[in-house]
């Protein structure tokens, strides 16, 4: 075999196996969230996910006939919230927290968070990739 032929065999090999691997999926704003439909939730931390490409929330909240309802809210990248002031630790179970989002076109009880304010007053920018991603201080959608 001479060492052209060997080359390329390689190539094609090595393109096939990628071609193989599982890529994540990784979705638009647009795709899976209104930007129209908004909604504010109150309620207590359940699990935090801090994981690449979105960090994940999930909240319990409590509507006025009682009901617990658990939502999963997406954050935007570790990094991004990194730079946003965030730790890992900034939020954990039991914590209880307002979030500002957008609710998912499938009306589940899942939203794209724009922001939250935190038990101790403070309000963190989400790292959303949706429109209006960042809080200013008054703790409202916005650009700073």
């Amino acid at each position: 075999m001479s060492r052209i032929t060997a080359c390329t065999l390689g190539i094609v090999v090595s393109a096939a196996v990628i071609a193989a691997t599982p890529l994540r999926a990784h979705h638009s704003f647009a795709a899976q969230f209104d930007s129209e439909k908004h909604v504010t939730l109150v309620g207590t931390i359940t699990k935090v996910e801090w994981t690449n490409p979105h960090t994940y929330f999930f909240i319990d909240v409590v509507d006025e006939a009682g009901k617990t309802t658990n939502w999963a809210i997406e954050g935007g990248a570790p990094n991004a919230l990194y730079r946003a002031g965030w730790k890992p630790t900034s939020l954990k179970a039991g914590d209880k927290v307002t979030i500002v989002g957008s609710r998912a076109k499938d009306g589940s009880n899942l939203a794209n968070a724009t922001l939250f304010q935190l038990p101790d007053g403070r309000c963190l920018f989400a790292g959303s990739s949706g429109p209006g991603g960042e809080a200013n201080s008054n703790c409202t959608p916005g650009r700073r």
